[in-house]
């Protein structure tokens, strides 16, 4: 009895549930449906013609599902060896970017995120400022002259790492989700403020951290502008630079060509294709395990506490 009484039970709230979908809730179900479908279907139209022979992309017959099968283009940048090396190159590189902007981003927004720093409003004020003013690329590239790090991979890394924005959502969220009797309690205890950072904010901060460090990654990865202004050698150009130069060769004299080591010889559209799947598919294996986080520490870091 008691079993039919909760099937009956469920049965009910389901019956509701339904009955309180609207023609509001069908529109923005049906916009959101739409919304994605731009994402998947881009995706999908690249890796179908990434492994389609090149008299189908050539025809234009290729959209969704590839046609004459193969993997050329992906053997010919396994061969050429300079993707493969760019790939490697840019994984360390945005590494060595998101830790050391990491790092840079907690110690600016814990100190700021406490009432008892005296000139508190002053300092916020001064980190805040380069996030609604620049100097522009030419002072930009005379400082990074006189510095020394023009053509090195330190330009690619020292510039960015601070970033206003995502300070601020740290500082918010270390103001909105970090109890002041916590720290207090430590401080009774004897806890020094960075005891305190490291063994009761960072622990409990989890969320806003991975979300950060998936801004800082996708930032590194995603830019080239900076490798097209400041660095000269081929061996330091990132992944995505390459790639850039790969298409823009491609369209002004419809080729595309890779190291002598390459035998197999694809179309620039093909080439193309195989090579964004490339510069992708890192983002696409990381962004699966951070997703949890990032969900929860953007929704919560965003609201202004």
């Amino acid at each position: 009895m008691e079993a039919t009484s909760k099937k009956k039970k469920n049965k009910h709230q389901g019956t509701n549930a339904l009955e309180k979908v609207g023609i509001t809730d069908i529109v923005m179900a049906v916009v959101l449906f739409l919304l994605c479908l731009t994402c998947i279907l881009p995706f999908i139209h690249i890796a179908a013609k990434s492994v389609s022979s090149n008299t189908a992309v050539l025809a234009r017959s290729v959209y969704l599902w590839p046609k004459g099968i193969n993997f050329d283009a992906y053997v010919s940048i396994i061969k050429d060896g300079s993707m493969i090396y760019s790939i490697l190159y840019s994984v360390i590189v945005t590494v060595v970017f998101t830790a050391l902007g990491m790092v840079v981003c907690i110690c600016t927004a814990y100190p700021l995120s406490k009432k008892r720093l005296k000139g508190r409003k002053f300092f916020t004020f001064f980190f805040m400022f380069p996030m609604y003013f620049s100097a522009g690329i030419i002072p930009q590239y005379l400082l990074y002259q006189d510095l020394g790090i023009l053509n090195t991979v330190w330009v690619l890394i020292l510039p960015l790492i601070y970033s206003a924005y995502n300070m601020l959502i740290m500082k918010t969220y270390f103001q909105a989700n970090i109890p002041d009797s916590l720290e207090e309690s430590a401080i009774l205890d004897g806890a020094s403020n960075f005891q305190i950072l490291v063994r009761i904010v960072l622990p409990l901060s989890k969320p806003i951290m991975a979300t950060l460090s998936l801004f800082y990654a996708v930032g590194r990865w995603n830019s080239y502008a900076d490798n097209m202004y400041f660095i000269r050698a081929e061996n330091l150009k990132m992944v995505q630079y390459k790639l850039y130069q790969m298409v823009a060769s491609a369209t002004e004299a419809q080729t595309t060509t890779l190291s002598e080591a390459a035998a197999v010889q694809s179309t620039p559209e093909v080439l193309q294709a195989a090579a964004v799947m490339f510069v992708t598919i890192p983002i696409i294996i990381v962004y699966p395990f951070l997703q949890k986080y990032f969900v929860k520490g953007a929704m919560i870091g965003a609201v202004k506490g």
